[in-house]
């Protein structure tokens, strides 16, 4: 069993992976295996005893193996190829399907921010932001595309600076940094975390993601009394994490005066592998702007057009380029 977990994190380590998808039907006793690469499910090839790695895998993450019908999770560590990879498996049930979803927690290179990106103005924007001594950063774009990527390496450039995260999981585990994890179980949620954190005199909070009312809440707080704070949201562009924003129950004149900046990205692998983010950036004067008149400004540049301008200079292939611009 463990040859074959490893050779599909081998796989997955290739592709930059970070979620592989295990579905067993447990009737015929069958397994697929399934990644998500380029925004496109591939399906790994079937071998027998897929179905004995299921169950493997519940053991190796200390879950119920003869409890499978409940929900549950567990994380495990695994060495291959000399790389010390952390994971966390997810079980949950349906009729006769079971779904599980393994994650590498840690499948995140430590970059530079010029090696984000080709925007130039991009670069400068991400590097200005541990500039700021308060004020809150939403960085936004659909599930991987690159976020949590983007915002270690923001913090990573950040010098002499008291640096604590709060996340759900830790997906990158940094010496550098104060990191605390969410344990509902424990009474540490979002909003209890950010409280404790707060005794610490930070200069900079790191917010995993903004998903309920209280994260969202907390994180304005935070940024009205004086600090800086970063985050993540899921939204479609930065107008969209704005309005996100409004529906978690932040008020408009809080987001003005604490809404420092948003981007938006998309995240593609060149042909050379390598792997490029596209950024739509919504600067403090554009968010005020849009939050007076509903709209962005006539300058502004949204994804769109810089999805086009990446692939007119041939940074990003044309066919997925194109592809997200009609969605």
């Amino acid at each position: 069993m463990e040859e074959r977990l490893k050779e599909i994190l081998l796989a997955a380590l290739k592709y930059h992976v970070t979620d592989i998808h295990f579905s067993l039907d447990t009737v015929q006793q069958k397994v697929t295996v399934e990644m998500r690469i380029n925004d496109t499910i591939r399906r790994l090839k079937q071998k027998q005893d897929d179905a004995a790695l299921f169950r493997y895998l519940m053991y190796r993450a200390n879950m119920d193996v003869s409890n499978a019908f409940l929900p549950q999770t567990g994380r495990f560590d695994i060495t291959i190829a000399k790389m010390h990879l952390s994971l966390r498996f997810a079980v949950v049930n349906s009729y006769h399907i079971a779904s599980g979803v393994l994650r590498i927690l840690n499948n995140h290179p430590f970059l530079t921010i010029e090696e984000l990106t080709e925007q130039k103005d991009a670069v400068t924007w991400l590097k200005s932001i541990t500039l700021h001594k308060s004020g809150l950063f939403l960085l936004s774009g659909p599930t991987s595309s690159g976020k949590t990527t983007s915002l270690y390496t923001i913090l990573n450039q950040a010098e002499n600076k008291k640096i604590f995260t709060l996340e759900d999981p830790i997906e990158i585990q940094n010496d550098h940094m104060i990191q605390l994890q969410i344990n509902e179980s424990q009474h540490l949620s979002y909003g209890e975390g950010i409280k404790q954190l707060m005794r610490h005199d930070p200069d900079i909070l790191m917010i995993g993601e903004i998903r309920d009312e209280e994260a969202a809440q907390m994180a304005v707080r935070c940024a009205l009394t004086g600090h800086l704070v970063l985050s993540s949201i899921h939204s479609a562009d930065c107008a969209s994490a704005i309005v996100r924003m409004r529906d978690l129950g932040v008020k408009e004149y809080e987001l003005k005066d604490t809404l420092y900046g948003i981007s938006n990205q998309r995240l593609y692998e060149a042909e050379d592998g390598k792997r490029i983010g596209v950024y739509e950036i919504m600067d403090h004067k554009e968010v005020g702007y849009y939050l007076e008149h509903r709209r962005t400004s006539s300058g502004f540049r949204n994804l769109r057009s810089r999805i086009q301008e990446s692939i007119d200079q041939g940074t990003i292939p044309r066919e997925l380029g194109e592809e997200d611009m009609l969605n």
